[in-house]
């Protein structure tokens, strides 16, 4: 007869109209609370991943996830390309040169990053061939002495495509007017736009037209690699430049963008660890209501006690009460969670065209658009970790009320 007794009575409780309004506010704050808090746990989790996301494709694809660089003069770049290539987790390989300097347009003066590439090797290590506005990285032919600029950098400065400009190099040349920074003149044949820091400080010229500039004759800078584990690039390009003669010096992305990802990772998990703490304010509800609920049934509890149930059954009323209001709140707050993380981009671009407002301004932020990535690992961290909340914040209220005392409660009921 008891065998299933906490189960129906606990069952019963969460139907049952109770005397007590204000107990059955308490648990229902609770449930929303679960509700809420895994809700907007979920929805802001994956708006970081989309952000970590977005980081990894445009950043780190145009930065090279590694480089081989050699002290001095490297003239053997085509051996080294091939040589690393060898390598299975090498996706690919393109020599480059680069250096920073100055560029003069029709506006104004700017300092960018000048970067030489190899127009028929580039895109097997960076995504600029696929982001370009205007003209084609082909345009980039040795000898014609062209380039092609950031998007911002190209507005900031003045110089669209079919434009000259002039740039600088931190070299000086001895001529009869006497010693002056090298310069060129170079014709503007194409405009990318990454939506990254890239696209106001990054300007591309053919290898061997930036090479002319700063003297390197058959010399580059050294070999980019791309490989198929972003974490493991140092590793992966010490071991595929191994069998190459000479020394030769190894970097990866963690040299320049790696405190950006490491505080990306750290964000994530600060503002996980703070919304959490949400579900564990309606866990606390629980346990206040499930205490005055004990309170309200002490009667009952001791008539159970009288026909003979044991306490743990009396223990497992309420915990299978408690464990259902949070199951409740769980199961519909991971719903909400995961239909808001699917659909946040549209939500508020909805209430960006409502109210006349712009979060993202495109030209201050990277990107234009909430980015959300939705990982099931974070549904189930967040869901398993509420529903832990959710049944120990029954156990003290269930064992209190397996401690009543029959005698004492009917010695005063009516």
């Amino acid at each position: 007869m008891f065998q299933s007794l906490p189960l129906y009575i606990g069952l019963r409780y969460i139907r049952a109209k109770r005397r007590n309004h204000f107990i059955s506010f308490i648990s229902a704050v609770s449930m929303i609370g679960l509700t809420l808090g895994v809700a907007v746990l979920i929805i802001v989790l994956s708006v970081m991943n989309g952000f970590d996301r977005e980081l990894r494709t445009r950043i780190l694809g145009m930065v090279p996830h590694a480089t081989i660089s050699k002290v001095g003069e490297m003239t053997n770049s085509d051996e080294v390309r091939s040589i690393v290539l060898e390598h299975p987790r090498v996706l690919g390989a393109s020599a480059y040169v680069q250096t920073q300097g100055m560029i003069v347009g029709s506006r104004q003066t700017k300092g960018a990053i000048l970067s030489g590439v190899n127009p028929d090797t580039i895109s097997s290590v960076s995504i600029l061939p696929n982001h370009l506005l205007d003209g084609d990285i082909s345009d980039l032919v040795e000898g014609e002495f062209n380039v092609i600029l950031g998007d911002i950098l190209a507005r900031s400065i003045g110089a669209y495509v079919g434009d000259k400009i002039t740039v600088i190099v931190p070299q000086l040349s001895v001529n009869i007017a006497g010693i002056q920074p090298r310069f060129k003149r170079f014709n503007v044949t194409g405009v990318f736009k990454v939506g990254a820091e890239v696209d106001q400080t990054l300007a591309v010229f053919n290898l061997n037209d930036l090479g002319k500039v700063l003297q390197y004759g058959d010399a580059v800078d050294g070999v980019q690699l791309k490989v198929d584990d972003l974490f493991m690039a140092r590793t992966i390009a010490k071991e595929a430049g191994q069998t190459i003669e000479g020394f030769y010096s190894v970097s990866d992305w963690t040299a320049t963008q790696g405190n950006l990802f490491q505080a990306i990772q750290m964000e994530k998990r600060m503002v996980g660890l703070l919304l959490f703490m949400v579900i564990a304010v309606a866990g606390f509800n629980i346990v206040s209501s499930l205490v005055m609920l004990v309170t309200d049934k002490q009667g009952e509890i001791a008539v159970l006690r009288t026909l003979g149930a044991t306490r743990g059954q009396v223990m497992g009323i309420f915990i299978v009460q408690g464990t259902v209001i949070g199951a409740l709140g769980i199961l519909v707050g991971t719903l909400l969670g995961v239909l808001g993380a699917l659909t946040i981009a549209d939500i508020i671009s909805g209430i960006e065209s409502f109210f006349n407002i712009e979060f993202l301004n495109a030209n201050v932020y990277f990107i234009s658009d909430i980015p959300s990535q939705l990982q099931w690992a974070d549904i189930y961290t967040v869901s398993i970790s509420a529903f832990v909340i959710a049944v120990l914040a029954t156990i003290y209220p269930a064992w209190r009320a397996s401690r009543i005392s029959p005698a004492e409660v009917l010695r005063y009921e009516s």
